[in-house]
């Protein structure tokens, strides 16, 4: 049944539009090239951002930060091996994934860090990635107030994960 869904969803709204008399294939080539417009506004954002983040790895910056950051970590009672995570979450979902997946690959899912993780993972937002895309999309070039809020949300996040993990597991 799940499998005539789509077929289904998309034969009522050609139906419907016919009914109401709109030129069907006019308006999927309108949506279409809309669709690429943004497509071709967005790229340069999310290309810069990437490739931001990639530089951040692989030049050693986010191992020499995690180091300068370990003891203020330590203190706060985080496991310091979720400084890179916390950096590069808010960057990028896929590094942020990758990161996630190499700490519960070293640490396992079961452990204290791979628990944090897993809930940083799914309780925080890629929030440059975010604010390039919707921002870039509806033209916007001020994001004013909306990364500090976002990254405040995405710091209350992780401690709160690990505040959870710490009480509940």
């Amino acid at each position: 049944m799940t499998s005539y869904i789509i077929p289904c969803l998309l034969a009522f709204v050609t139906i419907f539009a016919l009914r109401r008399g709109t030129d069907v294939y006019d308006a999927l080539v309108s949506g279409a090239e809309n669709g690429l417009t943004m497509t071709f506004h967005i790229v340069p954002a999310l290309v810069a951002l990437l490739t931001g983040v990639s530089m951040l790895r692989a030049s050693g910056a986010l191992d020499s930060l995690s180091a300068l950051l370990r003891p203020a970590a330590e203190a706060l009672g985080v496991p310091s091996e979720l400084i890179p995570l916390l950096f590069i979450r808010p960057l990028s979902g896929s590094g942020g994934l990758a990161v996630g997946t190499e700490l519960m690959a070293q640490h396992g899912a079961d452990s204290t860090v791979g628990r944090i993780a897993s809930v940083v993972l799914g309780s925080s937002e890629t929030t440059f990635y975010t604010v390039a895309v919707y921002y870039g999309a509806a033209g916007i070039n001020r994001s004013r107030y909306t990364i500090p809020a976002a990254l405040t949300a995405d710091v209350a996040a992780f401690f709160a994960s690990v505040l959870a993990v710490h009480l509940f597991f």
